[in-house]
Parts: structure tokens; sequence; C-alpha cells
């Protein structure tokens, strides 16, 4: 547990953003702040409507980066999937920035927020809950198809799929070094070319290829349990937090929920490496997701093969944001070393290659 990265929204604060959003209910009391790190966020208890008001730093969310997402969840309400209701200004504009902040204003969703006090990185409670938010991703796919804006600008803290399905990965990593200087700033006393050529050597073996097999679609990039209400019978009532979606392609975002859902990843390196995944999980998320959306092989191939790097995208773009908009080394040090290196090092142990070999097995895969 650390302190928050972001100072706390004040009751002043909350008051003056929400003049600017002519159907927000007046505010009664800031009733609980988040600790989340890359952002701040308060639920705000008014007359009407409970209130979800979020702040980013700008150098992290621009008005129009949040408009990417903001684009997405419109787009998915209006084909029926359950997402926060956002709230509009008087110009009709979903976010706004005052000073050195960009903000976002939200209806509480309907659901109970099970996981709201857990930590990053912390599994489902149950199979059963794994089983449903498969079924959950399954229909925000299918309600994301026909989405057809482009990839999003480039900013930190975004889940997206340029290097991993680069015929030359090294090139394109390379490119997205290129495009994020603090990164690049990072990065340039390491020998990183050499680590992640020796990661896509030993792992990224016909990957690109079954990418391109994949129809592109946008997608979360961020699924687990706590971005999900949940209903009293243990169904996903609300998906939220979108921050880092993009258009990718769907067995990726199913590996990256596997990926972020099936591993105790914050037991690494504490004595118990061999026993922090759980293959019931990520099959259960898969069977969820298959009552909705079936699989061919080759999309369950392509789960399977992503999962050793599907992180390291995100992992170069939470380095740009610790190394840049943070400024804090050592985070992004423990974001290349014990996170970027170190869960892609764990697929190649002996309990990786048997959670892989498990899940290979349970998908009726050769």
């Amino acid at each position: 547990m650390e302190a928050p990265t972001w100072p706390a929204i004040t009751p002043d604060e909350a008051a003056a953003v929400l003049a600017c959003f002519p159907d927000a209910p007046a505010i009664e009391a800031l009733h609980w702040h988040s600790p989340r790190p890359f952002s701040a966020a308060t639920l705000i208890h008014t007359g009407g409507d409970a209130l979800l008001l979020k702040r980013h730093d700008r150098r992290v969310r621009s008005v129009a980066g949040l408009a990417e997402e903001h684009g997405f969840i419109a787009h998915l309400a209006a084909a029926g999937m359950p997402v926060p209701d956002l709230l509009r200004t008087g110009e009709g504009t979903s976010a706004i920035s005052r000073g050195d902040w960009t903000y976002e204003l939200h209806r509480r969703a309907p659901g109970e927020d099970l996981y709201r006090d857990c930590l990053s990185w912390t599994p489902f409670q149950s199979h059963g809950h794994a089983h449903a938010a498969g079924v959950a991703l399954a229909r925000l796919h299918r309600a994301s198809e026909g989405y057809a804006a482009p990839a999003r600008i480039v900013q930190p803290l975004v889940g997206s799929l340029s290097i991993l399905s680069a015929v030359d990965p090294i090139a394109a990593a390379q490119a997205y070094v290129d495009a994020r200087p603090a990164l690049g700033a990072f990065l340039e006393k390491r020998p990183w070319h050499k680590s992640l050529a020796s990661l896509f050597a030993t792992s990224g073996e016909g990957i690109a290829a079954l990418l391109a097999l994949q129809k592109p679609l946008w997608t979360h990039n961020d699924w687990h349990p706590s971005n999900l209400f949940w209903a009293a019978d243990g169904q996903v009532e609300t998906v939220f937090d979108f921050g880092l979606a993009d258009r990718t392609c769907a067995a990726h975002d199913l590996a990256t929920a596997i990926e972020r859902t099936a591993f105790a990843w914050l037991d690494l390196g504490e004595g118990r490496d061999d026993h922090i995944a759980d293959p019931m999980a990520a099959l259960s998320l898969i069977a969820g997701y298959e009552t909705i959306r079936p699989l061919d092989a080759v999309a369950k191939e392509t789960i399977v093969r992503l999962l050793p790097l599907v992180h390291i995208e995100f992992a170069l773009s939470e380095i740009d944001y610790f190394a840049g908009a943070v400024g804090d080394p050592d985070a992004a040090l423990i974001a290349w070393d014990g996170y970027l290196l170190g869960h892609a090092d764990w697929f190649q142990s002996v309990a990786g290659r048997e959670f892989l070999a498990c899940l290979r097995a349970g998908l009726n895969l050769s």
C-alpha cells in the first residue's frame, strides 16, 4: 500500500467542476476517494443520483484523449451494453479542462463494487465470477462490433497493440519508444533491445501471423474484477473504467483479461512463485465468453500464445507514465524489471509452462 499519487479532490473543486454540468444535482458530500494510482476520483452524494467525478493530470489525459474513450462508451451504451452514464456540459462535451487537470463526470452505475478495496492484480473471488466476467466480456465485444474509430493518439496508460502484431517487433518497439520521450530517456540507460529481442525469440514466434488473422476490434484492455459492478446473483451488472481501451482484437483482450485475473502476481518473488496461477479461472473466463461468442481454434491458439507477452505494450506505457508525468524513476524501474520482464520470465518457469499446458489441454489444443 502506498500514498495516492495525486491529491484528493476537494469539495470546493468538485463544486466548481459540477457547475459546468447542468444536469448534475447539488453536492451533499464527497463520500469516498478512490485509492487507484493513475488518477483521482471521488463518489459524490447529491440530492439525486450519486456521481463519480474523475480527475486526470493533463499530461496523462487531455480532453481529446477522454473523448476517444467516451466515444467508445457511447457506442457500447447504444448497443445495449451496461456502462456508466456520462454527463455533459452545457456545450455538449463530456470532459473539461481546468488548469493542470482534466475532468469527467459519470452517474454512479448500478451494481455492487465488490472488489473496491482490493489491491490491483487481485484474482476473482470464485470461478463463478470468472465465468460471469467472461460472459460480460463477450457481450462487450459483440456490442463493440461496428465501432470503426481509429487507434488512439499517443498518450500514457493505453492498452494498445502495435508491437506484437508487427512482423518486426523490435522495429515496432523502437517506433513506440521514439514517440514517447520520457520512455526513451528511461530505456536509453538499459540494454532494452537485447531484453525484448530475447523475449520475442523465446515466446513471440508466429504471434504476428496469428494476430493478422484476428478481426480488429475496440476492446476494454483492463478487464479485472474491480472494473466491474456485480449483481446479487454473481453476474456482472455494469462495466466501467475504459481508460485503457483501444483498437486491438478480441483475442488480445481475452489474453489481457486472463493475465490480469488468473494469477496472484503480488505474490511473485515472495517464495511461492510455483503457486500463483489458477488455470481454472482462465478456463472459466473463456467458458463464459464462449456462451455468447464462440472461439475457433485459431483464436484460442492466439490467446495462449499471447499470454507470456500480452502485457509488454502496457508495461511500456506504464513506464512512460512513471518516468514522465509522475517523475518516479523507482516506480518506472519496478514496471520494467518486475512487471515487463518479471511476468514474461515467469511463463518460462516450470510453473509457467505447466499453466500454459493446462490451458492448452482445457481448450483442446494440440
